[in-house]
């Protein structure tokens, strides 16, 4: 092997991976196109394996390459973490806490949060929103410290996981429309009516949208489709349509003025929404921390409490 690989070579290549463009990974590195280049290919001499299928443009790493990525986020990841631990211990936790939560979830991200804030008050947190598949992705690439999402039976291969809640059905809808006075609605009922609901890409339209076949009734065919949970209350309290939401929304946005949130009968799915982190040891600093933070926190009690309260308002 010629030479010692530095750190410099690897950050140029995770770059590479996250822009998918010479020029925009150099511009995010703060250097040249033709040093990261040059810095790529004396990396390839010393690992002896071609990384980055050749062209006029990026077109992609082979499979050795795509090996040699996973490893440079896994040291760069390691590179990190030995830093953060070692910052803790002289004056507490210096780092950004990265969560990435879909868009059902955002709404109990400041359950979470808060306690993270009060324990490790130099810390600073970013939140993603995304799709469940691109959370399990980027926790992969080390590119998010923990995910906030629907959890299966069997965690992703390389992730552990903590669940928090289970996920409730209503239907938020006009008050004075036809189900706005009903103490329950069914699916198909609430299938009827004209609807909000996030896009076909996220895996709570596809739980709805099963639940709602399960129960015999039409195809949900929203008037409006979005990837946020904003866009569905901002249409939804101009009373002219409804949506089939989760709880936790009440807990972050309550009831819009002139809707009523209207319990969805049994059978109803009740998925399990929680915390991924990644399984790698040591444990990822600002993960374990967050794990930490929230475990006197009981999520689902304060949930129900956002519920409850909504329904006697209604």
């Amino acid at each position: 092997m010629a030479g010692d690989i530095q750190i410099r070579q690897l950050e140029y290549l995770v770059a590479l991976a996250r822009e998918q463009h010479f020029a925009r990974a150099a511009t995010a590195c703060h250097a040249s196109q033709p040093a990261l280049s040059t810095a790529i290919r004396k990396l390839e001499v010393q690992l002896g394996v071609t990384i980055v299928q050749r062209g006029q443009r990026f077109s992609g790493f082979t499979p050795e390459g795509q090996r040699v990525v996973g490893w440079a986020h896994r040291i760069l990841a390691e590179r990190d973490g030995l830093r953060e631990d070692l910052s803790r211990m002289r004056q507490g936790l210096v780092a950004t806490l990265r969560i990435g939560a879909i868009p059902t979830a955002v709404p109990v991200t400041a359950l979470l949060t808060t306690p993270f804030s009060d324990k490790h008050p130099l810390a600073t947190v970013r939140i993603e929103v995304l799709s469940s598949r691109e959370i399990v992705r980027k926790l992969a690439d080390f590119e998010l410290d923990a995910g906030l999402t629907y959890l299966s039976p069997a965690s992703p291969t390389g992730t552990r996981s903590v669940g928090l809640y289970q996920e409730r059905y209503l239907l938020l809808t006009p008050s004075d429309g036809e189900f706005g006075a009903r103490d329950s609605v069914t699916w198909a009922e609430a299938a009827s009516q004209p609807m909000c609901a996030l896009g076909t890409n996220m895996q709570n339209r596809r739980i709805l949208d099963a639940a709602v076949a399960a129960a015999g009734g039409a195809q949900m065919d929203p008037v409006l489709e979005t990837d946020t949970v904003d866009a569905i209350y901002a249409h939804v309290a101009t009373r002219r349509w409804s949506a089939i939401i989760a709880h936790t929304w009440l807990h972050a946005f309550g009831l819009p003025a002139g809707t009523s949130a209207v319990p969805l009968t049994e059978p109803s799915p009740h998925p399990t929404v929680g915390l991924l982190i990644s399984d790698h040891e040591p444990p990822p600093i600002a993960a374990s921390a967050l794990l930490e933070a929230v475990t006197d926190t009981d999520v689902p009690t304060a949930l129900n409490h956002s519920v409850q309260q909504a329904l006697a308002r209604a």
